[in-house]
């Protein structure tokens, strides 16, 4: 195994979308397009299954150096409503769009700091969503809590507006990998927030947890996973760190590249980790997330309803995604749009009107074919031939899966392509195979993080 974690241990992309972003074609992008990709999708899909909504909420108190999200640093909390009231410029400038009112499916609040909002400004921002909007009968409302600063007060408000499930920033207890990424909060303080979080009525708390950190050792996750086991959430999120030091804004620089642990190291933390939680009574769902068997993410794996989209994995599948917020990323199906990163910037926009989207992508026929052979490996750990490519692409991608094949990655057959046991770590590198942007143009530059 350690030698196919030095083989296969190169950049890749984690496939939230596809094409990922830095091979968007934004020089053939306009907003006009964006906007018709937009009435199609809602007019296709708002009545069947809702859309989705994720709001970006950037503003963090501190910097944690382990994190690659788009983030803002203050203290200020005068910053709040000013940033809340254009959410709601812009949600009214895509409402403008669809027509009609929308039926909100799933809605997750991701930063930055979600719970850097105080209760009442969150209560003012949600009800001016859904002032204009439906709920239906079957929804998935979530939020992303630090386990420092999210008090009953947040939980009791997010609830009054429909949310069920909450997910906790852990990354790992140990003390010295806790200062190294500037993340500091308790055992103590995780098992109450996920204890309060139960009483106030959320059916699913999930904790994310970190391998591959700085100074972080196979012990450390052993440690980490099993006072993880004692609280019990009901899902985890356990993930490689990504080590992305070049992009823009990025705050990993309080340590070194030789702080982190090796490959063979983070390998044998990833395999403890698998170990502890399949012990534990977890179930793996896709990749990196594991679920007991009584949460709604392992019951839409089981019945063939997982997708994973800008969002992470969610338990259903809505065709329009919109993306509010500075950087938030929109997926009507047909293409991507992302907003700008500048707060300043944003704001203005919206306030004259205008979608803030500054770049994205329109997906050929080819684009959205692909798409769907990554999206079912990445779900479901097998796909089928029959969607669509032509020959010759099948061709292509048929012999760069001969060597995982030979490496017992996976099974290749007549129509199928089934990914194996062992090889479900290696699962972006096989979903690089399907990748022809990738493979059209290899990048000169690193793009992505290690994919082991």
């Amino acid at each position: 195994m350690c030698d196919l974690v030095a083989k296969y241990n190169v950049p890749g992309p984690r496939y939230t979308s596809y094409p990922t972003v830095p091979y968007w074609d934004v020089d053939s992008f306009t907003g006009k397009a964006w906007k018709e990709s937009v009435v199609r999708a809602f007019s296709e899909s708002n009545e069947k299954t809702g859309i989705s909504l994720y709001i970006h909420l950037p503003f963090c108190e501190s910097m944690c150096t382990f994190c690659g999200c788009h983030k803002r640093i203050t203290r200020r909390h005068s910053v709040e409503v000013p940033y809340i009231s254009s959410l709601l410029k812009e949600w009214e400038l895509y409402r403008k769009l669809f027509g009609k009112r929308p039926v909100i499916r799933e809605l997750h609040l991701g930063g930055g700091t979600p719970t850097f909002f105080s209760p009442e400004n969150l209560k003012m921002l949600l009800e001016g969503i859904f002032r204009y909007a439906e709920r239906p009968e079957e929804w998935e409302y979530s939020f992303e809590g630090h386990p420092a600063n999210t008090t009953r007060e947040h939980l009791k408000v997010l609830y009054q507006a429909g949310f069920r499930r909450v997910s906790y920033g852990v990354q790992d207890y140990n003390e010295t990998v806790q200062r190294a990424i500037h993340r500091i909060q308790t055992y103590e303080q995780v098992a109450e927030i996920t204890k309060i979080s139960r009483e106030e009525g959320f059916t699913s708390v999930g904790h994310d947890i970190i391998y591959g950190l700085p100074f972080q050792k196979a012990s450390h996750v052993e440690e980490t996973l099993q006072k993880t086991a004692e609280i019990r959430p009901d899902r985890l999120a356990f993930y490689s760190y990504a080590h992305v030091p070049w992009l823009k804004g990025n705050g990993q620089r309080g340590f070194q590249d030789s702080d982190l642990p090796s490959p063979d190291e983070k390998r044998r933390q990833y395999e403890l980790g698998k170990e502890i939680l399949g012990a534990a009574g977890y179930q793996e769902i896709g990749m990196d997330h594991y679920a007991l068997e009584t949460d709604s993410l392992y019951q839409s794996m089981i019945n063939g309803g997982l997708h994973r989209n800008f969002m992470g994995y969610t338990v259903s599948r809505t065709q329009m995604m919109v993306g509010l917020g500075v950087s938030s990323i929109s997926d009507s199906w047909y293409g991507f749009a992302q907003n700008v990163k500048s707060i300043e910037e944003y704001e203005h926009l919206v306030s004259s009107g205008i979608i803030p989207v500054f770049r994205g992508h329109l997906l050929s026929e080819e684009d959205q074919l692909v798409r769907r052979h990554i999206l079912d490996l990445m779900c479901r750990f097998k796909t089928r031939w029959d969607k669509g490519l032509s020959a010759e692409r099948i061709a292509e991608i048929r012999e760069r899966l001969s060597e995982p094949e030979a490496d017992g990655l996976l099974i290749l057959k007549p129509d199928t392509v089934e990914v194996t046991e062992p090889g479900r770590v290696f699962i972006r590198n096989i979903c690089m195979a399907f990748d022809l942007h990738l493979h059209n143009k290899v990048p000169e530059t690193r793009l992505f993080s290690m994919t082991v």
